[in-house]
């Protein structure tokens, strides 16, 4: 359990690549944090790092970054592959609480690992969900239920830019992502569940062959498209439609909600370096509310303050994030917010779409651990 911190939360860092170097930013933000610790193994990486940390301590290991007496809390951002490897030496050497980007782990032979890790470490975990916290995510979650009366029907539609290029292009490859509907899709499971309060049932998944990578070197296995339905046990369905080439859209994310009293939508832009500046000003994340009666949709902006647009590439999202966390590590607040299983049932969704496009066959997913595990606690 946390207990109350006063003076400045030192972070440790695990990773900082393109998203450690986005929390970096972030972590600038907050009023009494300071990063006191990096371990990144790639010189170029560590030196975008180390500009955007200038106190912090550069270290050449895991361990080498635990004995950092400091630390009052760790972030882990490396790739995916490495994340629950890197939880067992953090609690075998020294359990901080611990912020862990998405997703919580890529093999899904590696499950009773984690419930080993998660019955037995001592200290809170968060799992980074970003979307969550995106202004119009944060305010459809919100205002769901008024809107829809109960829903029924929720549609997730991301058309974004490829995925980019990383150290050894790692997120190239199913065997260190989980493959794409776990890389990048868990956030999308992570808000069906939580928006619909239920567990999914069963998953039917479908994808194209893909567009992106097939010319590069090393020959790419991952999707950059697809489709995947989700039935929960409430009823509702789900859906997620995913296209990676598609990153001359308005909006990259799209997300509906519907039911007997109406529709809502969250509309959000994609990071807004990429919007080219011959379009003028960059789209702003909106949120529209539909009623069946009376008819009129009602559309309402939702700006993200430039300050936060700058540190990152999730419209202010993971700053609010951080907020949380450091409240938790202060001992402000008793839990994490996203839990260790709601990081294992979002990839666990993940991994029965990517087994679903795999075997054409619909996947159960009744009696999952994560439900075993969360029952039990």
């Amino acid at each position: 359990m946390s207990v109350t911190k006063t003076g400045p939360v030192r972070y440790g860092m695990i990773g900082c690549g393109m998203m450690g170097q986005e929390h970096l930013r972030n972590i600038a933000l907050l009023d009494g944090a300071e990063v006191a610790a990096i371990f990144e193994p790639d010189a170029k990486m560590a030196q975008a790092a180390q500009t955007l940390a200038p106190g912090a301590q550069m270290v050449g290991s895991m361990a080498d970054l635990l004995a950092v007496e400091a630390l009052d809390c760790l972030v882990i951002t490396s790739p995916n592959f490495r994340h629950l490897e890197q939880l067992e030496e953090i609690a075998a050497t020294r359990p901080l609480p611990v912020l862990v980007e998405k997703p919580l782990f890529t093999d899904p032979t590696h499950a009773e690992r984690l419930q080993a890790f998660r019955d037995n470490y001592p200290a809170p975990v968060w799992v980074a969900m970003e979307y969550r916290y995106m202004p119009p995510i944060a305010a459809f979650l919100d205002e769901a239920e008024a809107a829809t009366g109960g829903i029924t029907m929720l549609t997730v539609r991301e058309h974004r830019f490829p995925f980019l290029f990383k150290v050894g292009n790692w997120n190239r490859f199913n065997r260190y992502t989980g493959g794409t509907f776990v890389e990048k899709c868990c956030h999308f499971f992570d808000l069906m569940r939580l928006a619909l309060k239920s567990e999914p049932v069963r998953v039917m998944a479908s994808a194209p062959p893909p567009v992106n990578h097939v010319t590069e070197a090393d020959a790419p296995d991952i999707l950059d498209a697809g489709y995947a339905i989700i039935e929960f046990a409430s009823g509702a369905r789900a859906m997620l439609e995913l296209c990676m080439y598609a990153e001359g859209a308005r909006y990259q994310e799209e997300v509906t909600a519907v039911g007997p009293k109406g529709k809502i939508e969250a509309l959000v832009p994609g990071p807004t370096r990429f919007w080219p500046a011959h379009l003028g000003a960059p789209p702003v994340p909106k949120l529209v509310i539909s009623p069946r009666d009376p008819k009129g949709p009602v559309e309402r902006e939702l700006p993200v303050p430039e300050e936060l647009l700058a540190a990152g590439d999730h419209n202010g999202s993971t700053y609010h994030q951080h907020v949380g966390f450091i409240a938790l590590v202060r001992g402000e607040r008793s839990a994490p917010e996203v839990t260790l299983e709601d990081g294992w049932a979002a990839v666990a969704i993940g991994q029965a779409v990517q087994r679903s496009i795999e075997t054409s066959e619909v996947v159960r997913l009744a009696d999952q651990p994560w439900q075993r595990v969360s029952q039990d606690a």
